[in-house]
Formats: C-alpha cells, structure tokens, sequence
C-alpha cells in the first residue's frame, strides 16, 4: 500500500513503494522481449563496430577517452601522471594532460587492455546503456498519480524511447563524442541513492564513493546523503572515495601527493574557466567581470548563498517523497558551484526532461500552457547548441553583447530561473491557501 503525499501543486500524487523490485521487474521481462533487447542494443553494438573500424582506419575517436586510457596505461608503466602537460601513450591528435585523481587512472586500466578506437566504442556502448538505466530508474521513482496510470503506455517502452530521443540533447552526444564518462558516473549516482539507498541497502553509498573517485563532483552528493538522513550511506560512500585513495598513495605516492597538493588547485591544466563551454558559476562570474581577480572567489561566495535555498528546495521535494526531483536539486547545484561545468557535464538534463515530460499530463487544461512551456524551454535549451553556435574562444566570450551573454550562460541560468519558479509559485499557493482559510 502506499502512502499518498502532495506534489508541488495541487494534484495527489503517491509515494514509490518499491523501486528496487521496479528494476528488476523490467530487466526480467526485458530478458523475455528478444525485441526490446534487440532495440536497446543497436546503438552500444554500432559504438563498438565503429570503434573497431575506426581502429583499423585510424580514424580520430574519442579525444577524452584516449586521455583515460593514456593515463591507465602510464600508471600500469610506472611513470608519473602530473609531471607534464601530455602523456607519453596518448595519440598525436589528443595531447591533453591527466587532471583526474589517481584513482581514476587505477579505475581506467580495463581501457589500456585494447586500441584507442576500441576503448571510445566500449565506453560509448556502456554509457547508452547507463543512461537507459538512469531513464528506467528515473521512470521507477516518479510518484504515480492517483487518477490512473501515466500516459504512456509502458515503464520499457518509454525507456527505449526515451533513450533514443535523449541523444539529440547537447550534453549528451557530447559526451559520446568526446568519449566522456559522465553518463556512466551519473548511472552510478541514480541507482546509489534512488535504487540502494532508497531501499536500505548494505552497499548504499559505495557507488558514489567510487564515483568521486573518478571524477571529484560527485562528492556532493555525499552532503545529499547526509541531509535526506542516510547517515550511514554518506559515511560510507566517504570511507570508499577515502580508501582508494589511501591505496594510491600506497601504490604510486608521489603522484598522490602531487595531485593533492598542487594539480588539484592548477585550472590551467583543465582549460580557461572564462571559456563559454564552462557552465558554472565561476564561468559566468569571469565572463562578466573581463577576468577579475576577485571573480572565482565571488563565484564561491554566490554558490555558498545558493547553498541555502539549495537545501531548502531539495529537502521540501524530499519530504514530499519526490527524491527524483530532490536528487536533481543537488546534481545542479553541483554543477552550478563546481569550479569547471563543462557543457558535457550537463547530462543531468536527461533525469529533468523525463520528469518534466512526466508532469505534463497532471495539470488543469487552464494552466497546462505553462507546463508545456517550461518543458518546452528546458529541451530547447539542451538541444539548441547554443553555446556551439555562439562566437566563442580566444578571449571572445569577454566582449559578448548582453543577448549574447544570456544565450551563452543558458544552463546556468536554466536551473536557476526554474528553482525561482518553483519557489515562487509555492509561496503563492500558499498564501492563496491561507487567505481562503482567513477569509473562510
């Protein structure tokens, strides 16, 4: 039975009793459905035939994954990972430096077992398929509502069509072309707090300690853990992102204590925070401020006041058993507070859009136009490739015209002006609410 909890406007709507049975329930009939299997397969299965074939024609693939694999195959042949701004095993075409923790080069070492090309074809496949699990996960923990059900007509068909259109989305094919990691990182954190989490699970916080591991962002959502009351998955998830990091000062101790040290705090290893693909607030505050010297820490301050109505809006959706939505809060403000939020970063659009789509329906044809309107808005912007299209590079972001600038900081300023909605539109129901009961 369960237990039937307000949604941020009017209509019901009912907690999700359990979403681990969710999931396994759609991978055993998705085992039974040679069809299904079939269509969720094609595009992991081209990833790899183009892999092998762009290995055979050495053909240009995956620019960031040929850097993961560089720096696996550098720690496997004992030299450091920090001293220079290349690695020795990277291709001509991506001389980068490795600005990941140590841990990562450690988790990457599956990549240095085949070609170049090859490893982008695998990490492409597993990435569609982590964000089809993001998407079935995502649809599993939606509150249902309680005239009926969704519109669409099943949990495995939405999925597979979700998973095809959400390609289209910037963030997203990206993150395939570049051979980037985080659609696996995201379907790490999903399952973490919506599937083993949410149902008390041993292991809950073990994949998010992992994922910061790779990745350093995902450390937010430890304070997520913490402040929804999942002491224990917090504690855990820290202990696991703390231990492999032990191991790698045992293993490689210099490179360690480098990167702690020193490579962490040197952005110019990552790239020009002024650039346009940097979506976070310490982008926009260098932009609008020609490179101030006081910007990024202007940037610190305005993510710690954010920090605020943060946890405020997270918790509201959290106690109103919506932890899809309170999960998506923290995601982005993680990405409006990081340092660097490349565009790529982004595919948490993915989790936003499924909800929005989801609301569509729950809503009085009077005020409907607003709710298409805002996901209409949302997709737009994700899809638009704004910021590809915008003149951008050597310092031109610095000189932009006003117009420019709203377009150019567009996921910036997607979440932000979506939360003063959602505050707004909160605070006015509820004095409507207490108006009626004064007047009554």
């Amino acid at each position: 039975m369960t237990q039937s909890v307000p949604a941020t406007g009017s209509e019901p709507l009912s907690r999700p009793s359990h979403p681990r049975l969710a999931l396994r329930t759609s991978l055993a009939r998705l085992s039974m459905r040679p069809r299904s299997m079939l269509l969720l397969s094609v595009v992991p299965v081209l990833a790899i035939t183009v892999g092998v074939v762009g290995w055979l024609l050495d053909w240009r693939l995956g620019v960031d994954s040929a850097v993961y694999r560089a720096g696996a195959l550098t720690l496997l042949h004992g030299d450091p990972l920090y001293d220079a701004s290349t690695l020795a095993p990277e291709p001509w075409w991506a001389l980068l430096p490795f600005t990941y923790p140590p841990t990562a080069a450690l988790l990457f070492v599956p990549l240095a077992v085949v070609p170049t090309q090859v490893a982008w074809g695998v990490l492409t496949a597993i990435s569609v398929l982590a964000m089809a699990l993001v998407i079935r996960v995502a649809i599993g923990s939606l509150p249902k509502p309680a005239a009926g059900p969704r519109w669409w007509s099943s949990p495995a068909r939405a999925t597979l069509v979700f998973s095809v259109l959400m390609l289209g989305l910037e963030p997203v094919w990206r993150t395939i072309f570049l051979g980037q990691i985080n659609l696996i990182l995201m379907a790490m954190v999903v399952v973490d707090v919506l599937v083993f989490t949410a149902r008390g699970a041993r292991g809950g916080g073990i994949l998010i300690g992992i994922a910061a591991a790779v990745k350093l962002t995902p450390l937010v959502f430890v304070a997520h853990l913490l402040f929804t009351g999942k002491r224990k998955d917090a504690l855990r998830a820290l202990v696991t992102f703390l231990g492999m990091q032990l191991l790698m000062l045992l293993l490689i101790p210099d490179d360690t204590i480098r990167y702690w040290t020193k490579t962490i705090s040197d952005t110019g290893r990552i790239g020009p925070v002024h650039w346009a693909g940097n979506q976070s607030l310490n982008g926009l505050m260098n932009r609008i401020t020609d490179l101030a010297p006081w910007a990024s820490k202007a940037a610190i301050g305005i993510s710690a006041l954010l920090a605020i109505p943060a946890i405020w809006l997270m918790l509201r959706f959290h106690r109103r058993g919506q932890a899809l939505a309170a999960l998506l809060v923290t995601a982005f403000f993680g990405l409006l507070a990081s340092p660097i939020s490349w565009s790529h970063h982004w595919v948490w659009a993915v989790p936003l859009v499924v909800l929005l789509i989801s609301r569509l329906p729950q809503t009085t044809p009077a005020t409907a136009w607003r709710r298409w309107l805002g996901t209409g808005a949302v997709i737009a912007v994700f899809i638009s490739c704004v910021l590809l299209v915008l003149p951008n590079g050597r310092n031109i972001e610095l000189h932009w015209k006003f117009w420019q600038g709203v377009l150019g900081n567009a996921y910036i300023l997607m979440p932000l002006v979506l939360a003063a909605v959602l505050v707004a539109r909160w605070f006015l129901l509820r004095r409507r609410r207490v108006d009626q009961t004064t007047s009554g």
